[in-house]
């Protein structure tokens, strides 16, 4: 897949696009973890190859091992970067010793400890580094001034942090060419920390081009950064675009130290799309606990619940009105058999003539071709179910005037015979056929992680004449959330202690008895699902 981050315009167009590749990207995220890991397995093996007294071989694949760890799991390059410091002090070499202290200073802001990095920056002596090394120093302490403003937001200490941050991006701009990378990212962030926004994001898109050498790791700060600078511009679906393709980068270098996903869910809750929004917060927090992200453990934590009740509160509502489509659809076929009932009683006690016999049967018959033509229809199911009645209520409207007239002419024999010809069972088999494929329409995969549930031998599958047999039955009420017995018992036709029976039986021959009833509930349902 092609990495692009080039036109805004592109992305606006886009969006739904983006957020398919993020989702499929997502899938691919232990692919991506275990190549990082390979690469830390090569370059300890290689570290363990070599001469523990070669401090000069040692350091350079310390700095390797620290690079992959700096975004990826602090404890481990905490511990790297320890290493770096001790190979400094035995090669008796200063400058690198305060490289170390800028990557300890790296590490520990981005877990969130701004005491510890500012105690860590304070030990290092700018004049004994490099050119290269003072950029990495003062870009540092501008984060950290900037970060420390943002986070205590407060009238009379951020300004100064501010103020500072400013005057340290200052300092790694004029040690930078003109048109390098590095210049170019830093005047962006200079004028993102001045609100000049448009400005700010004219200058981090030209190292969006294709033709830009940067990493993958620079391309998820630069286009998390240019999301942020189009949000406060207003231009929604220019930030969301690139705070989706930030987070698509992030995937792909496996940095689990990252803005992009947190900002995404949280762009994405206020715009109403509260299930992707969770999902993706969950993700984020998941990165944050695995790097051990104390600031960002934070910001998630405060906006977490807000998410999660947002999403519950949806699912709630869909689930609610699954549940009045089918006690509809169970009150309707109730009234239907109620009427069938009463029309069977008072049959039984009349007889009617042959030519009455005949005629009825007749209509019997097209009124059950019918019902067999309508359980086979696949779309407006819930709509199908209203004519099914509405043509039961209307038949036996005009069965009930036929028998009338013909009770006058005192037809009685053939009466019976059309009274024993109502099949009460077929009808019945007939409601849970449509309910059996109603049911595999929302929930497609129903039977397979079912029986993933089970053994193999004591799995439940339906014969070739069935769509689902009774056991299924029972636990896809269950999951369309009706999981009193009783209320089971009376749509199925059971009494309440066979139904019991059922259930108990079922679940003891579960994987996992005590999570069974979890796990069914667990299962999806496609979306959307146009009734």
């Amino acid at each position: 897949m092609v990495f692009l981050l080039v036109c805004p315009a592109i992305c606006v167009a886009g969006n739904d696009s983006l957020l398919n590749a993020l989702k499929a990207e997502i899938g691919k995220k232990e692919v991506y973890n275990n190549a990082k890991e390979a690469r830390i397995r090569q370059l300890k093996q290689r570290r363990a190859a070599l001469s523990s007294a070669d401090y000069g071989a040692q350091y350079d694949v310390c700095v390797k091992l620290y690079d992959e760890y700096r975004s990826y799991q602090y404890d481990s390059a905490y511990v790297y970067v320890n290493k770096l410091k001790d190979l400094s002090i035995a090669m008796n070499d200063m400058s690198r010793a305060y490289y170390s202290q800028i990557k300890l200073g790296f590490i520990l802001l981005s877990s969130g400890m701004f005491k510890e990095t500012f105690d860590c920056m304070n030990n290092v002596n700018p004049k004994l580094l490099n050119d290269s090394m003072k950029v990495e120093y003062y870009f540092i302490m501008y984060r950290c001034n900037s970060d420390l403003s943002k986070f205590n937001a407060d009238k009379y200490f951020a300004p100064k942090y501010m103020q500072a941050s400013r005057a340290y991006i200052d300092s790694a701009i004029g040690l930078t060419q003109p048109g390098l990378v590095n210049r170019i990212y830093y005047t962006g962030l200079k004028y993102m920390l001045a609100n000049d926004h448009e400005k700010g994001s004219a200058e981090l898109a030209k190292l969006l081009a294709p033709n830009m050498p940067i990493s993958m790791h620079l391309r998820a700060m630069i286009a998390c950064s240019l999301g942020q600078m189009y949000l406060r511009q207003g231009k929604q679906e220019q930030g969301t675009a690139m705070l989706m393709q930030s987070a698509v980068a992030d995937l792909r270098s496996s940095t689990k130290e990252n803005m992009a996903l947190f900002t995404l869910s949280e762009q994405l809750y206020k715009t109403g799309n509260t299930k992707d929004a969770y999902s993706f917060i969950q993700l984020a927090k998941a990165d944050a606990d695995f790097y051990g992200a104390r600031q960002r453990k934070l910001q998630i934590g405060a906006i977490l619940p807000l998410v999660a009740a947002a999403e519950i509160n949806h699912t709630e509502s869909e689930k609610r009105t699954i549940l009045k489509y089918l006690l509809a659809i169970t009150a309707l076929a109730s009234l239907v058999v109620w009427f069938a009932v009463m029309i069977y009683k008072q049959l039984g006690r009349l007889k009617v003539k042959e030519r009455i016999i005949e005629e009825k049967n007749t209509q019997l018959k097209g009124v059950n071709h019918r019902l067999l033509e309508d359980a086979h229809i696949k779309e407006e199911y819930i709509g199908q179910f209203f004519k099914i009645i509405s043509g039961y209520i209307l038949k036996l409207e005009k069965l009930k005037m036929s028998v009338d007239t013909k009770l006058s002419i005192k037809k009685y024999d053939d009466i019976r015979t059309i009274i024993n010809n109502i099949n009460i069972k077929n009808e019945r088999a007939i409601l849970y056929h449509s309910f059996d494929h109603i049911f595999l329409k929302i929930f497609p995969n129903f039977i397979p992680v079912f029986n993933s549930l089970f053994d193999e031998k004591d799995q439940i599958w339906p014969q070739e004449d069935e769509v689902l047999n009774t056991d299924l039955r029972i636990f896809a009420l269950i999951r369309l959330g009706i999981d009193d017995n009783e209320t089971i018992a009376k749509i199925l036709e059971y009494s309440v202690n066979t139904i019991y029976v059922y259930k108990m039986r079922v679940k003891a021959k579960a994987k996992n008895p005590e999570q069974f009833e979890q796990c069914i509930m667990g299962i999806k349902a496609v979306a959307p699902v146009d009734l």
